[in-house]
């Protein structure tokens, strides 16, 4: 069984002129990441593996979510080809995920993150907002053989305030 948990980073400020790359979180955003971090902690979330893109918007919100998993910041693994917007390119990267690993999160971006999840899930969504999370599990021993899981939760921070 293995168990992946997509998140998507918070919402970003458009405050300062930097490239899409360096947009930073919004205040908004950083309180998202507490909200869910503190939701996921109470579901008792413990992965064995956090990748996060490089965008400094996913990786803060990786940042402040992983604080409440308890999980060793040094484990983080920072991932350029996670800085997409594009499903497929977001399954290669998650194929490649080791086999005696059997969860994993990670930080991304729309729309990438929405039409992933709705194609390896069973329930829809027609948008998963800023640090939305969206967990699937699927009946095998190997990333790279992934095919339609269940969508075991989601939680939106709208839902939760």
């Amino acid at each position: 069984m293995k168990r992946l948990i997509v998140i998507r980073h918070g919402k970003s400020s458009w405050d300062l002129n930097v490239r899409d790359h360096d947009r930073v979180l919004a205040q908004r955003g950083v309180d998202d990441g507490h909200l869910i971090g503190e939701a996921l902690k109470e579901l008792h979330i413990n992965p064995d593996i956090i990748w996060s893109s490089t965008a400094a918007r996913a990786l803060q919100t990786a940042t402040l979510v992983s604080e409440y998993l308890d999980y060793n910041l040094t484990k983080l693994k920072l991932k350029r080809t996670l800085y997409t917007f594009d499903s497929e390119e977001l399954l290669n990267v998650i194929s490649s995920c080791d086999d005696s690993l059997n969860s994993l999160i990670i930080f991304s971006h729309n729309h990438g993150i929405t039409d992933l999840v709705n194609k390896m899930g069973n329930t829809r969504f027609d948008n998963v907002p800023t640090t939305g999370v969206v967990a699937i599990e699927f009946d095998t021993d190997s990333w790279s053989s992934l095919n339609r899981g269940v969508t075991k939760f989601h939680l939106f921070p709208k839902q939760i305030k």
